[in-house]
C-alpha cells in the first residue's frame, strides 16, 4: 500500500475531532480560496478592462490593493485553516482571525474608490 501523504505534526495531537466539524472548517478554507480567487480576478479586470482614470496610477493602485488582499488571504487561509484544526483536536477555543476584517476593509474601500468616480464621471 502507498504510503499516505505527509502529515503535519500536530495532526497526531488530540482527539480525532467530529467529522462534521472538520469538514466544516474544510468548506471554510475553500471559501477563503474562493474569496482569495475572486479577489484577483478584480484585480485583473482592473488592470486590462477599465479605462484609466482622471487620476493618474488610480487604476494601478485598485488592481494592486486587490491582487495584494486576494494573495495574502489565500495565504493565510491555510494558516488558519490549520489553527481552527488543531484547537478542535486539543478541545481549545478556535482562535481569533484577522482575516474577515482585512479583506473586509481592502473590498470597501476598493468599493468607496470606484463609487467616488463613479458619481464624479457619471454625466
Amino acid at each position: 500500500m502507498p504510503d499516505s501523504p505527509r502529515r503535519p505534526h500536530w495532526y497526531e495531537e488530540g482527539k480525532e475531532p467530529d467529522y462534521r466539524f472538520t469538514l466544516a472548517n474544510e468548506r471554510t478554507f475553500l471559501a477563503w480560496l474562493r474569496t482569495a480567487l475572486a479577489l484577483l480576478a478584480g484585480a485583473i479586470a482592473f488592470a486590462q478592462f477599465f479605462p484609466q482614470f482622471s487620476i493618474a496610477g488610480l487604476r494601478t493602485a485598485l488592481a494592486a490593493l486587490l491582487a495584494v488582499s486576494g494573495t495574502l488571504l489565500a495565504a493565510f487561509s491555510y494558516r488558519r485553516w490549520a489553527r481552527v484544526q488543531r484547537a478542535m483536536r486539543n478541545d481549545r477555543p478556535l482562535p481569533m482571525t484577522w482575516l474577515p476584517l482585512a479583506a473586509g476593509w481592502a473590498a470597501a474601500l476598493a468599493g468607496v474608490v470606484v463609487l467616488v468616480l463613479v458619481l464624479t464621471h457619471a454625466r
